[in-house]
């Protein structure tokens, strides 16, 4: 079967043949953890497609939280893409250094706040390099434009909604992250977390939705076996969780290209749910 949303992919021939345009702005949202070297900016400052301007995800993250790259009020999302040159009339093509592990942070954080008309570049900058095509290491000069935020709260979960959800089990909770992680087996990334999942979560890594040669996006079919494999109905409501709320996005985007309504995210994830406290976790493989 094909994508339900097809245009929420582009290849790179497509976006080889539109960086001209003056309303196509591609975005690099590439993530790594702290401490990880070199950072992700020094690696946009080493290569980029031409024209991209680097997202940053903390940057654009809400300052003063203690936890990590929260989502900000639609008053500074829109300062920040405007500083970026996004207007409400582009196009905006997202990718990472990766393939897709951090790209759909950026695409998800584009719709929550109502820019609807953004897509992400198949097999990312892994692709683009393997195919030849052009790079170049200075930040481009794009004059301010003007970014409507509109805040889209269903596409959203806060920790109290998660907690209300444990019992009533009105929408699914699929965890992005490894095996290891989400059954206790691996320690946690992240520092001073238990280990474990949510309870009653579903497990699916995100880095199985892409191809590991290509680092394409898998086929519809491949897709939706993934998910029925995991356990999740894509006709009932879907909350996505992994690490810090950044991976989890790349499997709402799975969900958005087989048509599903829209997929939220819990943005606190297992930085948040996963501090001491009184959150219940379980450990070991998803239950029935």
């Amino acid at each position: 079967m094909a994508y339900a949303r097809p245009d929420a992919l582009v290849s790179t021939e497509w976006l080889a043949a539109h960086l001209a345009d003056p309303h196509v702005r591609v975005v690099d949202s590439s993530y790594k953890q702290p401490g990880v070297t070199p950072t992700a900016r020094q690696d946009y400052d080493g290569g980029h497609i031409p024209g991209t301007v680097f997202f940053d995800i903390d940057d654009v993250a809400e300052p003063g939280t203690s936890l990590p790259h929260m989502i900000p009020s639609a008053e500074r999302f829109a300062a920040k893409m405007a500083e970026r040159g996004i207007g409400d009339d582009d196009r905006v093509i997202v990718y990472d250094a990766v393939g897709l592990s951090s790209a759909g942070r950026a695409w998800w954080m584009l719709r929550l706040f109502g820019h609807d008309n953004v897509a992400l570049l198949d097999g990312g900058l892994p692709k683009w390099k393997a195919e030849g095509r052009p790079l170049e290491t200075a930040a481009p000069t794009i004059p301010p434009r003007r970014f409507t935020a509109r805040f889209q709260p269903a596409l959203v979960r806060d920790k109290e909604a998660i907690r209300g959800n444990i019992a009533a089990r009105r929408e699914q909770l699929v965890d992005a992250r490894s095996a290891g992680r989400f059954d206790g087996t691996a320690e946690e990334t992240w520092p001073g977390r238990r280990r474990g999942h949510i309870p009653g979560s579903r497990n699916l890594p995100f880095d199985l939705v892409t191809d590991r040669a290509t680092r394409q996006v898998k086929s519809a079919d491949e897709l939706q076996r993934l998910f029925e494999t995991a356990g999740v109905r894509l006709d009932r409501p879907v909350v996505a969780s992994c690490g810090s709320g950044v991976t989890a996005c790349a499997l709402a985007f799975a969900l958005h290209l087989l048509g599903h309504p829209g997929a939220a995210v819990y943005d606190g994830s297992w930085s948040e749910w996963g501090l001491p406290g009184d959150t219940p976790v379980e450990t070991g493989p998803a239950k029935p």
